[in-house]
């Protein structure tokens, strides 16, 4: 069985003291110390159980699904939380993305729906990129001669 993957649109923006009381819950439930969450700076883990392999490794822990997260953004102590993976096995046995999301957002009080969100910027008119007749920009070389371009023509002056 394939999972099941969802792009969060706008992005779910976690507050700083959100996001420190829910990496404080993660960080305690960490697979390697009996929980069943592993985190990384961009990856959030969930798992059926604790990892119960040899050395500390995954052993007979199934991976449920996957949060994917960025530290520091848009203000240095928030967590933007842009995407969520649930495994095939992770759907066999009931779970969603939201589902998923509500777990972990849950420790600081909130749900994927009650999350705040990333402001959406209106993209430009046009392609600030691609010339345009109508626009001439003038630049200077360093032998002090300038070059007008407008369209695709360039004189040197």
């Amino acid at each position: 069985m394939s999972g099941v993957q969802a792009v969060i649109r706008p992005a779910a923006v976690l507050p700083e003291r959100a996001a420190q009381l829910i990496m404080s819950a993660l960080n305690g439930q960490d697979v390697s110390r009996g929980g069943i969450w592993n985190t990384t700076t961009t990856l959030w883990q969930r798992y059926d159980r604790p990892w119960d392999g040899p050395l500390g490794s995954r052993g007979n822990s199934v991976l449920i699904g996957s949060i994917a997260v960025i530290y520091g953004t848009p203000t240095r102590g928030s967590i933007t939380v842009y995407r969520a993976a649930v495994t095939g096995e992770g759907l066999a046995l009931g779970w969603t993305t939201d589902a998923l999301c509500d777990e972990a957002f849950a420790y600081a009080g909130l749900t994927l729906a009650s999350c705040p969100r990333a402001a959406l910027q209106q993209p430009p008119r046009r392609d600030p990129f691609r010339p345009h007749a109508d626009d001439a920009a003038v630049t200077e070389n360093s032998d002090n001669s300038v070059i007008s371009v407008a369209g695709t023509a360039a004189a040197r002056h």
